[in-house]
Parts: C-alpha cells; structure tokens; sequence
C-alpha cells in the first residue's frame, strides 16, 4: 500500500480516507487552506500521519511563498489536541532560513522516519504483549484507526497486528466500530481485510462484553498526545475500554512514536480535548435522528490515566513516566 501522505510534483498527495471503504482515492493539496481543510474534515487523521501532514504543509507553504510562520500557525492549530501536528509544522518551519528546498528535504526525511519509528515501536510492542498474554493465538481488540492510514506507512497499534500476524499469532481482531465517525468499521476493518487478518466489527458497547465473555486477550491503541506521566489522549472512548479492561484483567497497551509524547505536560489535565460539530451525532448520512434543536456533548478525545495502562510503547520501548 502506498503512503497515506506523501509530496509529488508540487502537492501533498494524501489518501481520502472520508471515502473509505466504498472508494480508494488519491487527493493532491496544492495550497495551505486545502491542507488545512482536509485536516478539520479528517481527510487525513492519527497524529503520526498529521505530523507528516505538519511537515508537509510547510514545505508547501514555504514553496508558495507569502507568511510562511504564519501559514504554519494556521496548520498547527488545524486541530488542537494531536501533539504531532504542531510538532511537525514547527521541526520544518525551522529549515525555513535554508530556503524552501530545506524545508522539503526535512519534510521527507520526518516521513521516512515515521515509517521506521512506528515499525520499531510495534515491534516492541509485540513483544510485551506476548510476554503479558500467554495463550496462543491471540484474540485482540482495537479501538478507533491506529494502522496504515493514521501514519505515513505502516502503523502503530495496528502495526502490532502486522507483527503477530506475521508469526500465525493472531486468532482475530475485534474492531470496535469508534462512534461516531466510524474510524474502526470503516477504517481498521478495511485494514485488516486487506491483509486478510481474521476480524470483525462490534459495536463500541459492546467491548466490556466481549471482556466479560473471555473473547480478549489484550487491547491495543494508538494515541494523540502521551503527557509527561503516561497519562493518554486517544479517540473517545478509550477511557471506557481502560476501565473495563482492568476489572476483567485483560492487559491494555497503547503504541505511539515518541513524536506524541508532550513532556510539556505534567499530565493529562493539560490536554485540550477537540470538541466536533454536533452534527455528527444529530444527523446521520445527512438525515436527522435527533429532535431539533438537541444539545450535544461531542468530545473528539479522552484521557486515559497511566494507573490503567499495562504499557506505553514507543520506539524507545516502554514509557517510563
């Protein structure tokens, strides 16, 4: 599979993944409020694939001319909660001097880089999942979209999948759907089909059943933004599923690049959580499920306290807080 995002003959070329299942479609991005437009509609999400998308954006920026820190500034604050996106608009933005070539050339390098980080990261992962889970094979469940399509090549806890499965030790993955956009049905589940890992869907609520059930031997997530104790911001939801792990005993790893650690952050009380259109939950494929006029509590993120998390894996190994 190609990279989800990607820079050719001027653009920043990304995979469309609102069109995902039904199409498989390539966008080019030729100006900033493009980029920036397919960000806030999640054209391209996960925050290892928004560093790229930082990066990236800069590059572009820098290329086109015009306020280039400024430019950069818009891109950075395109969604607040990922730390990578800031991070890679900033660690491009400061070949800025060396001219618009610079730029690019760290850009790529910074793609490059996440592929490698994220390989190494999972790989880590696979082993301390393996060490925590001693039956064979593995039954796994995943939340949201951590694999391929939410970094630049290959995936972070998804990418743990990759690994096991590699080595016959994955019986089936449980894909939560991830409300209310669907990242995982829509998303995770064409992941796993493509490389024809044995999987299926269930609906968000139904995880702690499936826990209660015996049909989980671990939970694996990626992350957003990791603060300085461990505590993690990832898809809404996530918290429930830590919880509801613990009390059934079922070990709960998250796997990011070291990108998304926010040492800045003395824990996950500073993290500012995206809040969505409320549309998204008022209205489905464009018709109406809700009375008009219905208020709604749309976070985008929650925080995870370290206290319920088995590992923090990344590419470094495991986090210590």
């Amino acid at each position: 599979m190609r990279r989800t995002i990607d820079w050719a003959d001027g653009a920043v070329v990304i995979i469309d993944q609102t069109a995902l299942p039904g199409e498989y479609r390539l966008l080019e991005l030729r100006t900033v409020g493009e980029l920036v437009d397919a960000i806030k509609r999640l054209a391209v999400r996960g925050a290892p694939a928004l560093g790229a998308a930082g990066a990236l954006g800069v590059a572009l920026a820098a290329r086109l001319g015009g306020d280039v820190a400024a430019d950069a500034e818009l891109i950075a604050h395109a969604r607040p909660t990922a730390v990578n996106l800031a991070w890679g608009a900033r660690r491009a933005l400061a070949k800025l001097d060396q001219g618009p070539d610079a730029v690019l050339a760290e850009a790529r390098a910074l793609l490059t880089e996440d592929e490698e980080l994220n390989k190494t990261a999972s790989a880590h992962a696979a082993e301390i999942v393996l060490a925590e889970c001693p039956r064979r094979p593995l039954r796994l469940l995943s939340h949201c979209n951590a694999g391929h399509l939410a970094t630049v090549g290959w995936g972070s806890a998804l990418g743990v999948v990759w690994h096991l499965h590699e080595r016959g030790l994955v019986e089936e993955v449980l894909v939560d759907e991830t409300r209310p956009l669907l990242q995982g049905a829509r998303l995770t589940a064409w992941e796993l089909a493509q490389a024809g890992v044995p999987h299926r869907v269930q609906p968000d609520s139904a995880a702690a059943a499936a826990m209660a059930r015996g049909m989980v031997d671990c939970v694996l997530v990626g992350a957003d933004r990791i603060a300085a104790n461990g505590d993690v911001a990832n898809k809404i939801g996530t918290y429930g599923l830590a919880l509801a792990a613990r009390h059934h005993g079922v070990p709960f790893v998250v796997v990011a690049p070291s990108s998304t650690v926010d040492e800045r952050l003395a824990d996950g009380t500073g993290i500012t959580i995206e809040e969505r259109d409320a549309r998204e939950l008022t209205e489905y494929a464009g018709v109406p499920v809700a009375p008009p006029g219905t208020e709604v509590f749309n976070p985008a993120f929650d925080v995870t306290p370290f206290g319920l998390i088995t590992a923090v894996v990344t590419e470094r190994g495991r986090l210590a807080p």
